[in-house]
């Protein structure tokens, strides 16, 4: 069945964002069982893409069961982008999304991503060549603004994007200079979104069902995209969607959940991508997978000290089988609703 976005986005998806070296296919996997409705790729560089480089391919292969997955693109010249995405069409994503939104200065600093918020008539002649050149929906994913602009550029570009044919439009509500600091300004989404006919989705700071509940209520967004949350607690996934259907609240994992996530993601990313590589991310997942309880503390460590998939596995089910208490409870700081 073909991808029908206007009728997904009329019952406000909830989307894992795209994130370099997170957004592979095991972790999208990971999402999708904890209740993500539409996920999106890692960052494929356009050039990179056009050389068929392995790692690049790699990032927009994608799964049987992967028909609700964007595939992103990103580079700072038009005419390669548009190629690119010719080349993504080719690997059947839902649609295609085109990253001008990230802000790290190895990326904007040479005019990709973010880069492109510093000419918006260049971003939007950059859109139309890439919209002409697929048959596939074509959606953006940007910033409110570059950060030195007398007024910010988000509603204006908004409204020329969709002219050009773009789908739908992701808005983070920080500048590109801020990078991940200081409270995303959720009313900068609202006011696209009331500019425009296409799905506008907000992103930044939502970080639990209550924020999602009041992103999408404040805004009157079709859409919420979570990204850094969803690194260390999968789950809100759920526990939005159970918020937004007003059914009640999922209990908080527990730690036979808890570690079977962990199991789960250590061997499905052993599998693809080896076991040292498992370990090593999985090394940075442990205390948010876990919930970054004091008292788990030395099984975290003991757990990132593991050498060996066997070992890790052992302390995975000594931690099950123990009487650790306690991790009913959300992580701290984690609302989960009203």
């Amino acid at each position: 069945m073909a991808f029908d976005i206007d009728a997904v986005f009329a019952a406000q998806p909830m989307l894992l964002a795209p994130m370099e070296d997170v957004s592979d296919a095991v972790f999208r996997r990971v999402c999708r069982a904890r209740g993500a409705e539409l996920c999106m790729t890692e960052f494929a560089l356009a050039e990179e893409l056009l050389e068929s480089e392995p790692e690049t391919c790699r990032k927009i292969a994608l799964d049987p069961d992967e028909a609700q997955t964007a595939i992103q693109i990103y580079g700072a010249d038009a005419e390669r982008l548009a190629q690119a995405a010719s080349i993504a069409e080719a690997a059947r994503p839902a649609f295609i999304d085109v990253n001008c939104g990230c802000w790290v200065p190895r990326v904007a600093r040479k005019g990709a991503g973010a880069g492109w918020l510093r000419d918006p008539a260049a971003m939007v002649a950059m859109a139309r060549m890439v919209v002409e050149r697929v048959a596939l929906p074509v959606t953006v994913k940007t910033r409110i603004g570059w950060g030195d602009e007398t007024e910010l550029p988000i509603v204006e570009l908004a409204r020329r994007l969709e002219d050009v044919g773009v789908r739908a439009l992701t808005v983070h509500c920080r500048t590109a200079r801020m990078g991940h600091s200081g409270p995303a300004d959720w009313s900068w989404a609202g006011r696209a979104q009331a500019a425009v006919r296409i799905p506008v989705i907000v992103n930044g700071d939502i970080r639990s069902a209550n924020d999602a509940k009041r992103a999408l209520e404040q805004t009157g967004c079709a859409g919420v995209m979570i990204g850094r949350r969803a690194i260390e607690h999968p789950w809100v996934f759920r526990e939005v969607r159970a918020r937004l259907s007003h059914r009640p609240k999922p209990g908080a994992p527990g730690l036979a959940e808890r570690v079977e996530l962990c199991r789960e993601h250590l061997l499905a990313r052993a599998e693809v991508h080896g076991e040292r590589r498992a370990l090593h991310v999985l090394g940075k997942l442990y205390a948010g997978y876990l919930g970054r309880s004091e008292r788990l503390a030395s099984w975290v460590a003991e757990l990132q000290a593991c050498r060996s998939l066997e070992d890790a596995l052992e302390v995975l089910a000594s931690l099950e089988s123990s009487d650790e208490d306690g991790l009913g409870e959300p992580a701290r700081g984690v609302e989960l609703q009203d």
